[in-house]
């Protein structure tokens, strides 16, 4: 475990340059202390590594300096493969280029190694989108990843939920994201903010860039998380009191099957349990629970309850009579 954290240590060290014990401890998982006593046995092993105090202070390897412990271990070579999603490499127009890479990987492991990775590609094989998924057209995605690697702006036509739909965006795309099948670039221009790129209906490279634009310090992946945050906290504004069976909560997933095993109460008699669920309007959960049919009911609010009762009041009608 200690081997490997000091070759961690020297190969950060190494691509990233000077580095604190704080930012090294953080990026390993330790503490700082424990960073101090590799520092030392590296020292001692009669690694060139140096450390200046001080606020602009950290720990550098002598110029020059190359280390050449970079052998994979079998499961890094087995992460490697996996992590090479085909699909969206041909998105990008990176598909020869991922396999030549994968290729020339392959020929430089050792026997050992590589039979390890003929056995993860055998035995996994990874499709992001669901199953209802359909494969929405970017024809514009190459573009944009262009724009994001080269740091220039783009004049975009963009079609959104709201009215007016569709609206004129100067975009400065500071990156790209794939959730769940569907591609998004984070851009500014005000921003930044989330586009998904099979919205944009029209698009034209503009002759200027916006490295000077980017905000100071800007994490794609720190960005995207929060978004993610807080686009789940827009979307349940409310909810739903409900008495729901077994089979039912069953057959729930996400958010609400979360909420039924944290506020899920069985009741006095009988195996059902009532339930907070979250919801986004009185459509959407209308649809969602209907779904369930005679597996949940609704207690609150009053006005899905009434939504219910009236489509079920309608359904019993159509089906009182034979088929015509």
């Amino acid at each position: 475990m200690r081997a490997s954290r000091l070759v961690q240590i020297l190969l950060l060290l190494q691509t990233r340059g000077r580095m604190t014990a704080a930012r090294l401890a953080e990026e390993l998982e330790v503490s700082v202390r424990t960073v101090y006593r590799d520092v030392e046995a590296l020292h001692a092993a009669g690694v060139p590594l140096y450390g200046d105090a001080g606020h602009a202070g950290g720990y550098q390897l002598l110029a020059g300096y190359r280390t050449r412990l970079t052998g994979l271990t079998a499961g890094e070579a087995e992460a490697l493969f996996l992590s090479g999603i085909p699909g969206p490499a041909a998105e990008l127009g990176l598909g020869s280029v991922l396999a030549a890479a994968q290729l020339k990987l392959r020929a430089a492991l050792p026997a050992e190694l590589r039979g390890h990775v003929d056995r993860m590609q055998a035995r996994f094989h990874l499709d992001a989108p669901g199953w209802y998924a359909e494969d929405d057209p970017v024809p514009y995605l190459g573009q944009v990843a262009d724009a994001v690697w080269n740091g220039t702006v783009l004049a975009v036509r963009y079609r959104r939920w709201k009215e007016p739909t569709d609206v004129d965006r100067r975009l400065e795309p500071y990156g790209l994201v794939l959730k769940a099948g569907r591609w998004y670039v984070v851009a500014g221009g005000p921003g930044p903010r989330t586009y998904r790129i099979d919205q944009i209906l029209q698009l034209q490279p503009l002759d200027e860039g916006f490295e000077h634009e980017r905000p100071e310090g800007f994490d794609l992946a720190a960005y995207w998380r929060q978004y993610q945050a807080d686009f789940r906290a827009r979307l349940h504004r409310a909810e739903a009191v409900v008495r729901i069976s077994p089979r039912g909560a069953g057959r729930l997933t996400g958010a609400a099957a979360a909420a039924v095993a944290a506020t899920g109460r069985p009741e006095p008699a009988g195996d059902w349990i009532r339930a907070v669920l979250p919801i986004e309007t009185t459509d959407h959960a209308h649809a969602q629970l209907l779904g369930l049919g005679a597996e949940v009911e609704v207690l609150e609010p009053a006005e899905l309850r009434e939504r219910l009762r009236e489509t079920a009041r309608e359904l019993g009608a159509l089906y009182a009579t034979g088929a015509p």
